[in-house]
């Protein structure tokens, strides 16, 4: 994995950024710890950190020139079918020099312009510079595992892995009102918006071609979803099962390759089982690693992945944490955070990749495979609405008596009632909206009371119908999956995994998100993803003499930070008397204080419910703003 920038400036033939390149550099370190470089051609400049993992030689540094020096690639990611595609190329006659897939990458976009993409299996964001045309060609992978950001003004064009790439750079930080929105309904900022109004996220899919200062971005990759009613039973279901198999099987194959040491994420859950039992299946020395939780035995679930790890025989390692432990690295992972970011769980995340990283340089996941196969609560949700339509006049009867209940993540029983109270809350709503609403955790209302400046919210409504935008009940759930696909899982999950591994320089790879897969099971019917009680039915079925039974029957909990209890203790004065103070609030002219007083009272209450979730975005924000902007 690697860090790439580059600009091209519009007003001035000295690249901009060129006096900065130390700075980009350095900001791009840990994306790639092993080499760096830089390249200049007339008003452009390219800069790169590569983190090696195939082809650890001098031969693959970068940037890389082809032979005849008329192109120049700057790449992250990784192309696992680099070898097939090499293949290709050669029977055509294209010389190689290196066993690099940036080569590959070079010279397939050489001979096949930009149907390249379309051969591409993997992850990864790059650009490439055609000198006689002056011509930049930038694009990001299928489903947006690698993030990509471009700036633009009326002198420059700048693009980079990283936002802090960008800011060591110099461009214009001026913040971007719906981008705010978005972060405290959400807690994180989806593609194409960032929280600056000049820089936005290339969304996954997408490429860019900038030429004699015009840019032009086109997509190149989508999924298409037929209507239940229309492709149910087209594929059978014992047969779409083992295609499933293989097609995992596969995927996990392709990213096993490595010139580096490997290893897996094994949290006990079904996905990362699945993930470990093929990988454990082609490599016989499989290193596994999970995190457990001492004196916390409602969240500690290390033992599962210790059942799983003992059947698939793999060299195991669980890492013990205390709260102490999770505490001790918070504000390293907030220093790292060139955005708002308001997802807690990146703090275990991050842990867990730091400590993975002294034993293996690259590491599988997992992730991807609930919003594939109908894992999360609002999927089911969302079915048992559109299904099972008896529920609505049993929703409002309970609905007015769950307000008499604690609403927390504190404890089971308070979170399950949260969790039948924003079910409840959104029972008549429109699926549009219970979709916006389930994503979030600060309602629309809520944010606009937050924040000032409500003029500049006044057409936000269409930024929530670009995100609701593939919500369709025709499409039984995999509209609902389609969304996630497009805002949680980029926006949130993959962003959560390349921040948090990237910081400690290791590659998290996720065989679930094979576009090949992906376009598989899109094409399967919904009933294959949840039928009755059970969610992911099809995987359930296809690995259930595989998996060991206690992982299929358990009921994955996931770690809560421990907010609540730092919020009213460790973080109280420095979230009060340092970052939400009266006077700082009013002064920076963004917050109503008068809310976050609100927000105050609501934290101390006996049912605090969602609100440390904002409390937290507000306490993560705050932290960046003084970082980045004062």
């Amino acid at each position: 994995m690697c860090g790439i920038f580059g600009s091209i400036s519009l007003s001035s033939d000295n690249p901009f950024g060129l006096s900065q390149v130390p700075f980009i550099i350095k900001s791009l370190n840990q994306r790639g710890p092993d080499n760096s470089g830089h390249f200049i051609h007339k008003n452009i400049l390219l800069v790169h950190t590569r983190l090696s993992i195939i082809d650890t030689s001098q031969n693959g540094n970068q940037p890389m020139e082809d032979e005849s020096g008329r192109y120049v690639i700057i790449y992250n990611g990784e192309i696992y079918n680099h070898k097939e595609i090499k293949s290709k190329l050669i029977e055509k006659g294209i010389k190689f020099f290196s066993n690099s897939d940036t080569e590959v990458l070079l010279k397939a976009y050489i001979f096949f312009g930009v149907e390249c993409l379309k051969m591409l299996n993997g992850f990864f964001s790059f650009a490439i510079l055609d000198k006689s045309e002056n011509t930049l060609f930038i694009a990001r992978d299928r489903i947006g595992i690698k993030p990509l950001h471009f700036y633009q003004d009326n002198e420059k064009i700048v693009f980079a892995s990283e936002l802090k790439a960008l800011l060591s750079a110099g461009i214009n930080k001026e913040l971007n009102y719906h981008s705010l929105a978005l972060y405290f309904h959400l807690n994180y900022i989806p593609a194409p918006f960032s929280i600056f109004k000049s820089v936005r996220k290339i969304e996954p899919g997408n490429y860019v071609i900038i030429k004699n200062g015009r840019v032009e971005e086109k997509k190149y990759y989508s999924v298409f979803i037929p209507d239940d009613s229309n492709n149910n039973k087209v594929i059978g279901f014992k047969h779409a099962s083992r295609d499933i198999r293989t097609l995992i099987h596969k995927s996990v194959q392709n990213r096993l390759i490595s010139d580096v040491p490997l290893g897996a994420y094994l949290s006990g859950g079904i996905d990362s089982s699945i993930i470990c039992y093929h990988a454990s299946q082609q490599k016989n020395d499989l290193q596994t690693f999970t995190i457990g939780f001492e004196n916390e035995p409602e969240f500690n679930e290390s033992q599962f992945a210790e059942i799983v790890a003992k059947k698939f025989k793999t060299q195991h390692q669980t890492f013990k944490l205390t709260k102490d432990d999770l505490y001790k690295e918070l504000f390293n992972v907030l220093d790292y955070l060139d955005e708002p970011f308001g997802d807690s769980s990146a703090l275990p995340v991050f842990i867990l990749s730091k400590l993975t990283r002294n034993s293996v340089k690259v590491a599988l996941s997992g992730d991807g495979g609930d919003e594939l196969f109908g894992g999360y609560n609002k999927y089911f949700a969302e079915f048992l609405l559109r299904k099972w339509k008896f529920f609505l006049p049993l929703l409002s009867f309970v609905n007015p008596l769950l307000s008499f209940f604690p609403q927390s993540k504190q404890s089971n029983l308070a979170n399950a009632i949260r969790k039948l109270k924003r079910f409840s809350n959104n029972a008549y709503s429109s699926a549009e909206k219970r979709y916006w609403d389930w994503c979030g955790f600060l309602m629309d209302n809520e944010v606009n009371d937050l924040l000032n400046h409500p003029q500049q919210l006044s057409d936000f409504s269409n930024t929530i119908n670009y995100f609701t935008r593939f919500v369709n009940d025709r499409k039984g759930i995999n509209d609902i999956l389609y969304s996630d696909m497009h805002l949680s899982l980029p926006g949130d999950m993959l962003n959560k995994i390349d921040l948090m591994s990237m910081a400690n320089s290791l590659e998290v790879r996720v065989p679930f998100l094979d576009h090949n897969l992906v376009d598989y099971a899109f094409s399967l019917s919904s009933n294959y993803k949840i039928s009755g009680i059970t969610r992911k039915q099809i995987l359930r079925y296809a690995y259930r003499k595989i998996i060991p039974p206690e992982i299929m029957s358990h009921r994955k909990q996931g770690f809560e930070v421990p907010l609540l209890n730092w919020f009213r203790n460790e973080l109280d004065s420095f979230l009060w008397q340092d970052l939400l103070y009266e006077s700082k609030i009013r002064e920076q002219n963004l917050f109503n204080y008068e809310k976050i007083l609100e927000f105050k009272n609501k934290l101390k209450s006996k049912s605090p419910g969602d609100i440390t979730s904002t409390i937290w975005s507000l306490l993560v924000f705050q932290y960046w703003y003084r970082k980045y902007m004062e």
